[in-house]
């Protein structure tokens, strides 16, 4: 019995994967839940595990390959009685896509896709004109839009489905969606879909310039030499640029910026290290500057908040999901801890080197990307001292660490030396007042100022 496997929704709706590499190959025998590829999503790179036992009879797509959701990817020969069993639900998983059924399909991977592949989108009231008579020998391709859709008057109309990345395309080439024919689900309209349309429609001549530069393209001056290299833009950096490009021009970003001298924090992880109750535990300043902004978020809970425009209502956290922005080579992610304010300082210096190592191994999984209420964002380690940190979608605050640094100080009337850190704290002017930011950063200054204040926050 042959078994399709679908591209399933690795989280949060996201709506296409690229197929990074195959773990196995046609004529292999897998087990269930082995790993057979590791493909990229727009949060992070995902292992999938197989959903039946058997026999890989096809490799529906190669690596490299951007695929939707719910296309098949993969297909198995499994016995007729594999249908009975754990392996059974992915395979009742897939039958739901063409039913219409949401029915969970792999743990953790979020629910399968409606039948059309795409969330259905509500009917808009557009005024469809009659377009001007084209005479065949102008035509440089076929029909786009049926006949029927050329009437002057106004009726309600769906708007042409297709996702972000597709609209961006057909923007970028100046294509009008309404007049692209759909082949994916339900009249999906995709990348192919426009560039077909870009090949054999009558467009401007720019726009023909920009579909005739293929992807990675290294264009060389007429001397020999390259000059430039064009990378597609893809996967964990496309989703990042347009979450910043969403967050600056949604959250009116307002932040200010405290410089404290850190020298008791220094002392404090000094003995904290040389403590054997805590043998094996990385601590670095960014821990003890995680715990601070717990403490003080207890005292401005304004900050651990979001704005919810759709409902006009402000949801204010009663929990504190932290996310830790992590450089990766795909690109900035934002994974998160959850409950951390529920931790001890040994259980989050345990949950930051595990988020760490992950995002930089690639392994994030798309729950720790999403649901942080509040995000840190270490700059320190490069050597930087200050910054406007952009809000990460969804959140009121965001708190630059600068580098820890030996300067001339004021101390106890007199100039020393001492270790001096820059705190940068953006935040939503519609979520938080300026006083309330103000206090949030003194506070934290203050813990790391004095690491006893503690005991008067508490």
């Amino acid at each position: 019995m042959i078994k399709e496997f679908r591209l399933p929704d690795l989280g949060e709706g996201l709506t296409e994967s690229e197929i990074l590499s195959w773990k196995v190959a046609v004529g292999d025998t897998v087990s269930l839940n082995q790993v057979i590829a590791e493909v990229e999503t727009a949060k992070a790179v995902v292992e999938l595990p197989s959903p039946f036992a058997g026999v890989i009879t096809a490799l529906h797509e190669q690596p490299g390959t951007v695929v939707e959701v719910g296309k098949p990817i993969v297909s198995f020969e499994v016995p007729d009685d594999g249908a009975a069993g754990p392996s059974a639900a992915p395979a009742a998983a897939t039958a739901a896509v063409g039913a219409g059924k949401r029915e969970p399909n792999l743990v953790g991977y979020g629910a399968v896709v409606e039948s059309s592949g795409r969330p259905a989108r509500r009917a808009r009231n557009l005024t469809v004109v009659e377009a001007p008579a084209v005479e065949p020998s102008e035509r440089q391709g076929s029909e786009t839009s049926p006949p029927e859709t050329r009437s002057a008057e106004t009726r309600p109309a769906e708007r042409p489905r297709s996702t972000p990345p597709v609209r961006k395309l057909a923007k970028d080439l100046g294509v009008d969606l309404a007049a692209v024919a759909g082949t994916g689900p339900g009249g999906l309209i995709s990348r192919d879909d426009v560039r077909n349309f870009v090949g054999g429609g009558d467009l401007p001549a720019a726009a023909h310039h920009l579909s005739a530069v293929p992807e990675g393209r290294q264009d060389e001056p007429s001397g020999g030499g390259q000059r430039e290299t064009r990378t597609p833009i893809k996967g964990v950096r496309k989703f990042t640029a347009a979450a910043m490009v969403a967050s600056a021009f949604t959250a009116p970003h307002v932040t200010e910026f405290l410089t404290v001298d850190v020298t008791p924090t220094m002392d404090l992880l000094a003995r904290l290290k040389a403590n054997r109750a805590f043998a094996g535990y990385k601590l670095t300043p960014l821990t003890i500057v995680a715990k601070a902004v717990l403490i003080a978020l207890r005292r401005n809970p304004s900050l651990n908040s979001r704005w919810d425009e759709n409902n006009q209502e402000i949801v204010q956290f009663n929990y504190v999901n932290l996310g830790i922005a992590a450089a990766t080579p795909r690109g900035l992610t934002v994974p998160n801890i959850k409950d951390a304010d529920a931790l001890t300082l040994m259980g989050l210096s345990e949950a930051l080197t595990g988020l760490t190592e992950s995002a930089r191994s690639g392994k994030t999984t798309p729950a720790e990307l999403s649901g942080g209420t509040i995000s840190i964002t270490n700059i320190g380690v490069f050597g930087i001292d200050a910054g406007t940190p952009i809000l990460n979608p969804g959140e009121a605050a965001i708190l630059a660490v600068g580098a820890v640094r030996n300067m001339p100080w004021e101390f106890q009337g007199e100039v020393a030396l001492r270790q001096v850190m820059t705190l940068s704290l953006s935040f939503d002017h519609r979520l938080v007042d300026g006083e309330q930011g103000s206090r949030f950063l003194a506070d934290v200054g203050a813990i790391l100022a004095e690491p006893g204040m503690v005991l008067t926050m508490v």
